[in-house]
């Protein structure tokens, strides 16, 4: 009987994305930009920056800095990172009540980002929220791979690069309006729900659980 209630019950796993998913990190990332735009003598428009959070590094940094330097200022810039951009940042509203709804339904929570896992452990360790899993350097389709490996059901982002991960792992993809995107483009990207903030996820979840079941 036992065997029989784990294959038809798996635990549930939800996986989050981070930055304006879990945390707004855009102050700490407007800094962290201004910082290195003194450091290197290039100029960054930061404030344009922060208006497209979510994917990799380096598709923000080639708007300011030459192909054959990417590298070397992607690594001078996650140097910084702790130093400027980790008490800057704060908690989505809801962030955290999220991660309870999950654990008070018996599931885990896991954290799949494309920011470099060190600094997303350091955000995560600095506001008190403490996922089962933090998994970084992954971005859109690329979060397919955790998801799978974790048996992610469902999986929650603010970017339509997170709806294109969950739709490649199979999970239903539960989006929020608290990032770059829009309500319309998360929905025409596929986005199974779309939630104006992560405060509507736990009734959204009471909701979702007796249809898993």
């Amino acid at each position: 009987m036992a065997h029989m209630a784990s294959t038809t019950a798996p635990a549930l796993t939800v996986g989050f994305d981070l930055d304006m998913t879990l945390i707004d990190s855009r102050p700490g990332i407007r800094a962290c930009y201004q910082a290195l735009s003194e450091r290197t003598g290039t100029y960054i428009d930061a404030d344009l920056a922060v208006t497209r959070l979510g994917p990799p590094l380096a598709e923000e940094l080639i708007n300011w800095f030459p192909e054959d330097r990417l590298e070397a200022m992607a690594e001078l810039y996650r140097s910084m990172y702790p130093t400027f951009a980790i008490a800057a940042t704060t908690a989505m509203t809801g962030a955290r009540e999220a991660m309870d709804a999950v654990r008070a339904a018996g599931g885990r929570a896991i954290v799949v980002t494309a920011k470099y896992e060190p600094n997303a452990r350091l955000h995560l360790e600095h506001l008190g929220i403490h996922p089962d899993e933090v998994i970084g350097n992954l971005w859109a389709e690329q979060k397919a791979e955790a998801l799978r490996e974790h048996t992610a059901s469902v999986y929650v982002g603010d970017h339509v690069g997170d709806v294109r991960g969950a739709r490649k792992a199979d999970a239903l993809s539960v989006a929020v309006a608290t990032g770059p995107c829009s309500t319309e483009e998360l929905t025409a990207a596929g986005a199974d729900v779309v939630l104006a903030d992560l405060m509507e996820f736990p009734a959204w979840l009471s909701g979702y659980r007796p249809a898993r079941a």
